[in-house]
């Protein structure tokens, strides 16, 4: 992860939660006790309340609620990034993760988008790969008609970065998962050259469809 990071030159800060890992079997065995899929919405929400108070993002992306597949990680992901959304610039919420300063520089992010649809679920489509996962779970839906998808970013020309970069070594003890990273093999970069996102809540004005997450910002600085 930490060469992941680092090939994609971004920061990184641990909420200090741990992988739920993915269940197999049938029925569906328990998640591991104090996994992060397992935690109170209130406990990890307000870790990141603290976060975003403290780095005041503009934009706050996350899962859909169904986790792009529904990995029980992704899912809490969604829970709790949807609560601190919400919290972060309120002043009565999360008293003890920071202050969210003044009701003109709130740290509220102005807005919340998801990707959609799953890019897991369009490889496994063009590999040919099942779209359901161990013992039968789904690990994606149907790529949706395009009515929720509000915000087509163009990236083509990071896909090399991203692919056989940064998911390669982060992925590097999953081989299986590197044939799908192998760029000779994926026409994305021609067949879906952009990430797609649906805005779901914005306090900024903007005109959807939009091919930038920071539209209506008039300073992002």
């Amino acid at each position: 992860m930490e060469r992941a990071r680092d090939i994609l030159g971004v920061t990184r800060d641990w909420l200090g939660f741990v992988d739920s890992g993915w269940p197999e079997g049938d029925p569906l065995p328990p998640l591991p006790e104090g996994c992060f899929g397992l935690i109170d919405v209130e406990v990890g929400a307000e870790r990141l309340v603290k976060l975003i108070r403290e780095f005041r993002p503009h934009v706050l992306t996350t899962y859909d609620e169904n986790g792009g597949y529904p990995h029980p990680d992704h899912i809490m992901c969604h829970k709790i990034s949807v609560e601190a959304f919400h919290a972060a610039g309120d002043p009565a919420r999360y008293p003890d993760a920071g202050s969210p300063g003044s009701r003109s520089s709130s740290t509220t992010p102005t807005a919340t988008a998801g990707p959609r649809p799953s890019r897991c679920t369009r490889r496994c489509s063009r590999t040919g790969w099942s779209r359901r996962g161990p013992s039968g779970w789904p690990t994606g839906r149907s790529a949706p008609t395009g009515t929720r998808v509000t915000t087509k970013v163009p990236c083509s020309d990071w896909f090399g970065v991203r692919d056989p970069g940064a998911a390669r070594a982060r992925d590097a003890d999953r081989p299986r998962r590197l044939v799908l990273l192998d760029p000779a093999r994926d026409p994305e970069a021609e067949t879906r050259p952009t990430e797609d996102f649906e805005l779901v809540v914005s306090h900024v004005a903007s005109q959807t469809p939009e091919d930038d997450l920071f539209a209506g910002i008039i300073d992002p600085a």
